[in-house]
């Protein structure tokens, strides 16, 4: 936790920085999937879950008030550095390292909770939600003194129940079964996790799939998404996903449905053009998806698997600043059965 070359910026404004060589931070354009936030008082936190990074970024913008955790998580030569109106370069050195390790712990649990990729497609075990929240509130209490607007508020911890589907439950998606019509093309792709809420579509690059048929004259594409394990049985009719259709003849949207494990719609296009790209998304959520990366995609999926390998071995994370949450710890007890 120590020893990192930080670099204390001006942004103008009123906003200050405290930054890692190289690290996102929340003035960036758009967030990765990869990035984990922390309201804190007085400004953000932010580290990078792949980067293997233990010293957050930091924007702030009100200095008084961060100089009450800067000490903590950075030491006495950064928040005297931050104090001066004017750049500069300093090592971090936390005054509190076990602060800065409950600081890092509770920004990795709000993250997992947006983007843990489960997927019964490619055998990534959900966390279970009510041992996420248990651990958020348990953390966000040993950071009081540290986090501040909506990631101060301790959240109310449900009852655990077990809801999640495991490999042996799920139906084969619509998208797969044998049509009357002529087929004339189908497909199978990703969307972007970034468009809808967690725990509605499965995170596999697998989990759309597609086909155009022609039957009777008319032409229709078929649209099947898997939906992600352990999703609720009834889901609000404004968190049902959507998907946009463009055939090259002409561009539709249509709202999906539950049915046997998957989300389905079909959709009847002019023309007989087999051109198809299918996007998923919640309407009103998210980001445009002109920035998608299937492959910083996949590098999450291989973490998280990686979380859970190494959480199965026993005594292999123990006392570690990354040790398991008690969600990874039950997801990896019962992984071989998913």
């Amino acid at each position: 936790m120590t020893g990192s070359a930080l670099q204390i910026r001006r942004y103008g404004g009123g906003l200050s920085g405290i930054v890692p060589a190289g690290a996102a931070t929340v003035l960036d354009a758009a967030a990765a999937v990869d990035t984990m936030v922390l309201e804190v008082a007085g400004g953000y936190l932010t580290w990078s879950v792949l980067a293997g990074q233990s010293i957050p970024a930091a924007v702030i913008d009100d200095v008084e008030l961060a100089q009450e955790w800067v000490w903590a998580l950075y030491g006495a030569p950064i928040a005297l550095a931050l104090d001066r109106d004017q750049p500069a370069e300093a090592t971090a050195a936390p005054a509190l390292p076990a602060l800065a390790v409950s600081a890092w712990r509770l920004a990795y649990a709000h993250w997992a909770a947006r983007w843990w990729p489960a997927s019964t497609l490619d055998g990534i075990a959900p966390l279970d939600p009510g041992l996420l929240e248990r651990e958020i509130a348990a953390l966000t209490l040993e950071c009081e003194s540290l986090v501040g607007g909506a990631d101060a508020i301790v959240p109310a911890v449900a009852e655990v129940v077990e809801t999640r589907l495991r490999a042996s439950d799920y139906a084969l998606a619509a998208g797969d079964e044998t049509p009357n019509g002529l087929v004339l093309a189908r497909g199978v792709g990703s969307w972007d996790w970034r468009r809808c809420p967690p725990g509605l579509v499965d995170a596999s690059e697998r989990a759309v799939s597609w086909q155009v048929v022609r039957e009777a004259g008319a032409t229709t594409v078929a649209v099947s998404v898997v939906v992600a394990p352990g999703v609720p049985a009834e889901v609000p009719a404004y968190l049902r996903p959507w998907a946009r259709i463009d055939t090259g003849a002409g561009v539709g949207e249509i709202a999906l449905r539950a049915e046997g494990g998957a989300w389905v719609g079909d959709l009847a296009v002019p023309g007989a053009d087999p051109i198809v790209r299918v996007d998923i998304h919640v309407p009103g959520f998210g980001v445009d998806p002109e920035s998608d990366s299937a492959e910083l995609r996949q590098r999450v999926r291989e973490f998280a698997a990686g979380r859970l390998r190494r959480t199965a071995v026993p005594g292999s994370v123990d006392g570690a600043p990354d040790a398991p949450l008690l969600a990874e710890i039950a997801a990896a007890a019962d992984d071989s059965d998913f």
